[in-house]
C-alpha cells in the first residue's frame, strides 16, 4: 500500500545510509513504462516515510542516455512520492561555480533528443504542463538554508543544460554553453523534473558540482574518474544536507506543483481511454475519484 505524501531521493546508491533511517525495506515496483533503474529503498527516516532510488542502479550499472526516467518517476509516484529531492553530478559552465561546491539551478535548457520519453501523456490524454518554473521553489528554498546551516558553498540559482551523453562535452561545445550564459551541465536532470511535474509532484535539485566539464584549457579536461574522485567528497554532503531537510519538508501535499494538472489537461473527461485512465491510475486518481 503506497504511504500518503511520501518524500523520495534520486541519487548514488550510497544516500539512503543515514544514521536513523528505520525499517528499511527494498521494493520492486513494477510500471506500466518499464521497470525502474532498481530496487526501491524504503523506511522511515525523522517520522517520514522516504524512498531512495539509485539513479543509475546500483554498482552504476545504466548510463545517462538509457536510464527509464518515466519508469523511475511512476514508481516512486505509485509508492505516494510527492517530493523529490534529485541529488545529481553536474559540471561547472563558469568560474565562479568550484569543484565540491553546491548549486541550486532554478531553470534548464533542453538539449537532449528523446522527448518523447519524457512525458507521460502520450496518444488519447493530452497535458501541456506549465514549466516556465521547473523547479519547486519551496523545496529549493528548504535545501539552500540546509546546505548554508552545513558550511557548504551553495549558490541559490542558475541555469542547467541538459545534454544526452554518455560521452563529455567536447570542448566546442562546453564553450558555447557557457558563451550562452548557462551555469552548470549534466545528462539526467531535466527529464526527471518534466516527469515530476506531470506526476503532480515539487522537485528540487541538489547539483553537485565536480568539475569544470571541457571548456577550461588550463586544466585537464573531465574524466570519469576526476569525476568520481570529487562525487565521493559530496556525498558525506550531500547525506547531511538530506537529513536535515527531511524534518523540514510539510506534511501536507499542497503547494502548486501538487495539483500543477489543474490547468494542463486539454483532452475532454469522456474521451481518455480505458487503456490510457488504466497506464496513468497513479498520476490521474484525483480526477478519476472527481469524475
Amino acid at each position: 500500500m503506497a504511504a500518503q505524501n511520501a518524500i523520495g531521493i534520486i541519487g548514488g546508491s550510497g544516500l539512503y545510509d543515514l544514521e536513523g533511517f528505520e525499517n528499511r525495506e527494498e521494493l520492486e515496483v513494477a510500471t506500466p513504462f518499464g521497470d525502474p533503474s532498481d530496487k526501491i529503498i524504503g523506511g522511515e527516516f525523522a517520522g517520514r516515510r522516504i524512498y531512495f532510488l539509485p539513479r543509475h542502479g546500483r554498482g552504476h550499472r545504466i548510463p545517462p542516455h538509457a536510464l527509464n526516467h518515466r519508469a523511475n518517476i511512476y514508481a516512486l509516484r505509485s509508492l505516494g512520492v510527492r517530493w523529490i529531492i534529485s541529488v545529481t553530478a553536474v559540471g561547472s559552465l563558469q568560474e565562479q561555480y568550484r569543484p565540491r561546491d553546491i548549486l541550486l539551478p532554478d531553470q534548464f535548457f533542453d538539449r537532449a533528443s528523446r522527448r518523447e520519453e519524457h512525458t507521460f501523456f502520450e496518444a488519447g490524454i493530452v497535458a501541456h504542463i506549465a514549466f516556465g518554473e521547473p523547479l519547486s521553489p519551496g523545496l529549493r528554498a528548504l535545501l539552500a538554508e540546509a546546505v548554508q546551516a552545513e558550511g557548504h558553498t551553495v549558490h541559490e540559482t542558475g541555469t542547467y543544460v541538459n545534454m544526452d551523453g554518455p560521452a563529455f562535452s567536447t570542448r566546442a561545445e562546453s564553450e558555447t554553453h557557457r558563451k550562452l550564459g548557462f551555469d552548470v551541465i549534466g545528462m539526467t536532470n531535466l527529464p526527471e523534473a518534466k516527469l515530476a511535474r506531470e506526476a503532480e509532484i515539487a522537485l528540487a535539485t541538489l547539483a553537485m558540482i565536480t568539475d569544470y566539464d571541457s571548456w577550461k584549457v588550463e586544466e585537464e579536461p573531465v574524466t570519469a574518474q576526476a569525476v568520481i574522485g570529487h562525487l565521493m567528497a559530496n556525498a558525506e554532503a550531500a547525506k547531511k544536507v538530506v537529513a536535515a531537510v527531511i524534518p523540514r519538508i510539510p506534511e501536507a501535499a499542497d503547494w502548486p506543483e501538487h495539483r500543477s494538472l489543474d490547468d494542463a489537461l486539454v483532452t475532454e473527461r469522456s474521451l481518455w481511454p480505458r487503456e490510457g485512465v488504466e497506464k496513468l491510475e497513479a498520476i490521474l486518481g484525483r480526477f478519476l475519484q472527481d469524475g
